[in-house]
């Protein structure tokens, strides 16, 4: 599990469209990573579409937003194009990425348990260093206490 204080897990994946993006590849931006379950779910799509309409203020506080799902990017690509995304969407297929967030759980719905996802966002500092965690996000309003978070780092 992750904890704030402690450098950031690097990374490499693919990413919609075409490309890769590497985390430490962004340094010393500050870098807002998003993990959410699903391409194309009312939350996740709602989340992105919010994260997405803030990207020129995030980038004005100096900040990065990335997207990371289990989805194949052939997936990102139609969701960005379906929904007008504007931030980038990573494709971490094999879950190493998610297990090294400590965002890869058990989860239960309707009486049923399964592993999957949980909600989460990492605010990471131009040092490489992880600012703050939000787990178990709730969508509404997120996107916004985010954005403050990033203004008063």
């Amino acid at each position: 599990m992750i904890e704030t204080g402690q450098p950031a897990p690097d990374f490499t994946l693919p990413r919609d469209g075409e490309g890769t993006i590497t985390l430490s590849a962004l340094r010393p931006s500050r870098v807002v990573l998003f993990f959410y379950p699903k391409d194309d779910t009312p939350g996740c799509t709602t989340e992105s579409i919010s994260f997405s309409a803030h990207l020129d203020a995030f980038k004005s506080a100096g900040a990065e937003v990335i997207g990371i799902s289990k989805d194949p990017v052939k997936k990102h690509d139609k969701f960005r194009d379906k929904h007008g995304l504007t931030v980038p969407l990573v494709s971490d297929t094999d879950g190493t990425t998610c297990e090294d967030y400590g965002v890869w759980k058990e989860k239960k719905m309707y009486g049923k348990t399964f592993w999957g996802i949980e909600r989460t966002t990492v605010l990471i500092g131009p040092d490489g260093n992880i600012e703050r965690i939000w787990p178990k996000v709730k969508v509404p309003g997120h996107v916004e206490e985010v954005l403050e978070a990033v203004r008063n780092a």
